[in-house]
């Protein structure tokens, strides 16, 4: 049941996990911080089996379903505070005045008929059967009940029941838990479908652990993934209870060892694989089915990508690609996913210890290197993934356009370089073949000639022939190789094996990722790089064995990343059970005719507040308009006829200081914008963010305003 996990389907090794020395000890799940999803075990298992078992509704895309409560799709009408007290007033008078006059004989005795006409002539009077006392009681319990018809009617008519369950009940109702009632049928702790399919040791060996507190949400999220794989084949039933018994909770583990993250930040849930972002406001701009509920994100949304434009100090690291990265790493912990995040050195992504390799390219001390090439064998392939980072944003910013000559020009080396030394150029080689070097290029001809290899040769010569020439993209490729060998990167990206490569054709498997970007004094080196990565892991994840694997890139800052080669295969993730996240201070990091496309290809977008006007259009106009009921009201003044309405008139604007007037309500149905650019920009506040959400099934949630704080 265990994998290396950094082993790609070539056989290749990348970057192998540390494992313990022998089986891991099973730890005490650390404290709950303050955001964590309230689950530390007791000894007796209670507070998992409470989070295990709690409500999980069906909802729409983006509702964080723990515990959640479903609401009506449409807002019912309330009636307004004043007005229904007043009413509840009024109607509790007029009942008391018609039981007064009743009572009085004011409004004679006809409402002593009915009773006339059913009781008996023997029950009345003093000398009847009954007695004095018994005709009391039938005379009192006439009246009390037309006094009890009296009461409801009024209550009817002023909405007693509304008034109570508005102002009464809340005062008496008891704080809401998470305490449902579930039958050994439903019970998820009971493990009834291992139980079903003949495995029921090791579904008693679950629960048993389940109990006694032994087990978390990871272990039961990394179960039932080791679960799936068993009813889809790719494990075996004997495996899989075999394990179980063996080490119960602890089994099928992740080939780190690890059962928990370091420390948790953010609110997660392993059944749903949500994280808890924050909480739709209470605003009527939202659907009422979402006001007050929390705001979540899963692999199921994350699968259309995500991109999410914030000045600086907005909260997009923070508030949005930590919690997705913690979120990430659980799910690899349990097998379901694997993550590469990148961003700047010290940007707040997470403890290093949350992550199976942490690449920091440009310090010294780091223990893994970045392949340059991308673990790929090809050189047309390798060409490829390498043209788009050094050139790719220099390419005509138009969806049709590519980089082919770029490509062309690097595999018309690479190719030959490979065949005569068996790998491919390190970063000083590829640059003096790109400058022309006639040294380096005299003994790759010299090789190519003793191998035999005349097809390698005229590409070399073809090469050759065009360095120099009006047009040729070498010296342009040169410049920017030249970023790169500098004496920070002087141990990075080598080639000869003597180094620990990270490629990310490991994806294959549950790996965890971190990847350092040299921010300071390499700027330009650093979105070269983050763009070298976004292209190696679109190319990885389209040629994958495993898709059932998620596979999630977090890009901290992808100023200068995207490119319309990067809009392609952003496009082409989601049909391989993968997505992006993308982070931009501003829209205009991005050339103007690749905006509306990168837009069109992430299913969700997010505006966080501070956003430029001109940045709100763009956004606004991706989200279209909607129709609404607009009310247009006028009021007219009221001229009086007759000299009594005059003084009225007089006298009502000597009290209120204003002439009487005539108000008159136009509803009609108009077409507007969902979130106009002025609102985006001036009508988000600070921590907020307007966020629409689409999931891999193509079903939509509108903009939601969000507090990203609650």
């Amino acid at each position: 049941m265990d994998s290396d996990g950094t082993q790609d389907a070539r056989g290749t090794h990348a970057s192998p996990v540390p494992r313990p020395a022998g089986p891991p000890e099973v730890p005490a799940m650390p404290p709950r911080p303050p955001r964590a999803p309230g689950m530390p075990p007791l000894p007796d298992g209670s507070a998992f089996l409470t989070w295990l078992r709690a409500p999980r509704p069906d909802a729409a895309p983006g509702v964080w379903r723990f515990g959640h409560r479903p609401r009506p799709a449409e807002e019912p009408e309330e009636i307004p505070t004043r007005q229904l007290l007043s009413g509840a007033l009024i109607a509790f008078l007029v009942g008391w005045l018609i039981w007064s006059l009743l009572q009085n004989g004011y409004l004679g005795t006809w409402w002593w008929v009915p009773f006339d006409l059913i009781v008996p002539d023997a029950w009345r009077g003093g000398d009847s059967d009954l007695g004095e006392t018994g005709t009391f009681v039938v005379y009192q319990g006439y009246e009390l009940l037309v006094a009890l018809g009296i009461m409801v009617g009024a209550a009817r008519l002023g909405r007693w029941g509304e008034v109570w369950r508005r102002f009464v009940t809340p005062r008496f109702r008891r704080p809401e838990t998470q305490e449902t009632r579930t039958t050994p049928e439903d019970d998820p702790a009971q493990w009834n479908e291992l139980r079903a399919a003949g495995a029921a040791d090791a579904a008693e060996r679950l629960t048993a652990d389940a109990r006694t507190g032994l087990m978390r949400d990871v272990d039961h999220a990394r179960i039932v993934r080791a679960w799936q794989g068993v009813r889809t084949g790719r494990h075996s039933l004997a495996t899989f209870t075999g394990a179980v018994l063996k080490d119960g909770a602890a089994a099928c583990l992740h080939p780190s060892g690890e059962r928990d993250l370091p420390a948790r930040l953010a609110r997660h849930d392993l059944v749903t694989g949500q994280v808890r972002l924050g909480t739709t406001v209470d605003d009527a701009r939202n659907p009422y089915a979402y006001r007050g509920t929390g705001l979540a994100l899963g692999p199921d949304l994350l699968g259309t990508s995500l991109v999410a434009v914030g000045p600086a100090g907005s909260g997009k690291t923070g508030t949005v690609v930590r919690p997705l990265a913690e979120s990430l790493c659980l799910h690899a912990l349990a097998g379901r996913a694997a993550v590469v995040v990148v961003g700047a050195a010290g940007a707040g992504l997470g403890p290093a210890d949350a992550y199976d390799v942490v690449v920091r390219i440009g310090n010294q001390d780091s223990e893994y290197d970045l392949d340059l090439y991308g673990g790929s064998t090809d050189p047309d392939e390798a060409a490829a993934v390498l043209a788009e980072a050094l050139v790719g944003d220099l390419a005509d910013p138009h969806p049709g356009s590519d980089s082919r000559r770029s490509t062309t020009v690097l595999a018309q080396l690479l190719g030959p370089f490979r065949a005569v030394h068996g790998r491919f150029p390190s970063v000083p080689e590829l640059r003096q073949l790109l400058d022309g070097a006639p040294g380096p290029f005299a003994a790759l001809r010299q090789g190519l000639q003793e191998a035999g290899q005349e097809s390698l040769l005229r590409e070399l010569d073809a090469r050759e022939r065009q360095m120099g020439q009006p047009g040729d993209v070498g010296g342009v490729l040169g410049d920017r190789v030249a970023l790169l060998d500098r004496p920070a990167f002087a141990g990075f990206f080598d080639t000869s094996g003597q180094s620990r490569p990270f490629t990310l054709k490991a994806l294959d498997h549950p790996v965890r990722v971190r990847i350092d970007l040299p921010q300071r004094g390499h700027a330009d080196a650093s979105k070269m790089l983050a763009r070298l990565v976004l292209a190696q892991f679109t190319a990885s994840v389209a040629v994958r064995e495993d898709r059932s694997l998620f596979a999630c890139l977090l890009l901290d800052d992808a100023t200068g990343v995207v490119t319309p080669e990067a809009v392609r295969g952003i496009q082409r993730l989601r049909s391989g059970n993968a997505g992006v996240v993308l982070t931009l201070r501003t829209l205009d990091d991005v050339a103007r005719p690749l905006r509306g496309p990168l837009l069109g290809a992430t299913g969700c977008r997010m505006a966080l507040s501070g956003l430029t006007p001109w940045d709100g259009q763009d956004f606004a106009e991706v989200w279209g308009k909607e129709w609404t009921e607009a009310r247009d009201v006028t009021d007219r003044q009221i001229i009086a006829e007759t000299p009594a309405g005059k003084a009225v008139h007089m006298l009502r604007r000597v009290i209120t200081g204003k002439a009487p007037t005539a108000r008159a309500v136009t509803v009609r149905q108009v077409e507007r914008e969902r979130w106009s650019a002025s609102e985006l920009a001036h009508g988000v506040p600070a921590g907020h963010a307007v966020l629409s959400l689409t999931d891999v099934k193509g079903e939509h949630a509108p903009p939601l305003l969000v507090d990203l704080r609650g």
